[in-house]
């Protein structure tokens, strides 16, 4: 009776030599080097309150809705239907590739080029619009190689997932 009620052990990885019937034994530098990420979605912050799910949904609302407004109103509610919708995918996007999910660089890089344009388009005059758009590449290439192996590092060493 007492057999039965032991614990068990989970396996480490690591086999004592001389021990029998559990395997070869493997020291513990040549076992393989664990894996951050695993296959569920990073948790959100706030819980289970589906809180992106529903900032996509009233985006998608006022994205509607704006179609039925006219002149200055309709426009105003496309636009933030819009920010709102890219807001909360681009909030997945930066936690799915910050706990090593999935790659999102080029979505991640994407949107600080866009943010960069914006920028440049506010600051610099109209006439050096090639400047800006080389800015804008410029910022997404280096972005683009940062993300890319920032996700490298949380991955265990994967470029994409």
């Amino acid at each position: 009776m007492a057999a039965s009620r032991r614990k068990r052990r989970r396996s480490t990885g690591y086999t004592a030599p001389g021990r029998r019937g559990q395997g070869p034994a493997v020291r513990p530098e040549q076992a393989p080097a664990p894996r951050r990420a695993t296959r569920e979605r990073p948790p959100a912050p706030w819980g289970r309150f589906p809180l992106v799910e529903l900032v996509v949904l009233l985006g998608l609302i006022l994205l509607i809705t704006g179609f039925f407004v006219s002149e200055q109103r309709g426009a105003v509610l496309i636009a933030c239907g819009i920010a709102l919708a890219s807001l909360a995918g681009l909030e997945l996007s930066v936690r799915e590739h910050l706990a090593g999910f999935k790659s999102h660089s080029t979505v991640l890089a994407g949107a600080l080029a866009v943010l960069a344009l914006a920028a440049g388009y506010f600051l610099l005059p109209s006439s050096l619009l090639a400047v800006n758009l080389l800015i804008g590449a410029v910022v997404f290439g280096i972005a683009f190689y940062a993300f890319r192996e920032l996700f490298k590092r949380r991955s265990g060493g994967l470029g994409f997932r």
